[in-house]
């Protein structure tokens, strides 16, 4: 259960970068800048993907920060981060996820088995008909396992700088939809008053 005060809201955002990290022109980047207090979860190596390691980083940032949280993700980020909520305490204080061109467990079997289980947040997640690191039909089904929306973003590559994005307004779009979609939860176990001028 989320359960926030006005001091904590809206949602800090968190990055989730897959391998080899986001560089400055990723949309991640990009979309770090466009929230106060935003976060990155760092792995001690971008280029050795492990699942149980890097879904442990994620816990680690929620449990050292302050939330609650909206988490952008992408690739391999977006496993760690499933993986995370799946097998920790912190996903109460997730206000929702992003998940952007999940990579296929299948590519990343050596990286540990991965078991997509149905969140207990609002999420999307946004595939690709070109990804080469997930089909499309694989992205639509890990949603659903998820209990994620799902956006099919057309001819979009990996969703990464190479394929076009940097600055990714839609990000922006996305993250204040989940955030939105979380808001009516905060008030769930505080008392709300009223200005009286809102009564009239």
């Amino acid at each position: 259960m989320l359960a926030c005060t006005k001091s904590t809201w809206p949602p800090r955002l968190v990055t989730v970068p897959g391998l080899h990290g986001s560089e400055g022109g990723h949309w991640q980047t990009w979309l770090e800048r466009q929230f106060a207090r935003s976060l990155r979860v760092e792995q001690a190596d971008w280029d050795a993907p492990h699942l149980a390691t890097w879904s442990q980083a994620v816990r680690d940032l929620l449990a050292r920060e302050k939330g609650p949280f909206v988490l952008a993700a992408h690739s391999f980020g977006c496993l760690a981060t499933a993986h995370a909520l799946a097998h920790g305490s912190h996903a109460s204080n997730v206000a929702g996820v992003l998940f952007v061109a999940p990579a296929s467990p299948k590519k990343f079997a050596f990286a540990g088995a991965f078991d997509a289980r149905r969140l207990g947040v609002p999420s999307i997640v946004i595939g690709s008909e070109t990804d080469p690191w997930m089909p499309l039909a694989d992205a639509r089904e890990l949603a659903q396992r998820l209990g994620s929306a799902f956006v099919n973003l057309g001819d979009a590559g990996h969703i990464n700088v190479a394929a076009g994005y940097g600055p990714w307004p839609r990000a922006k779009y996305f993250v204040d939809t989940l955030v939105h979609c979380a808001a009516p939860l905060r008030f769930r176990d505080e008392p709300v008053e009223l200005a009286p001028h809102a009564l009239v």
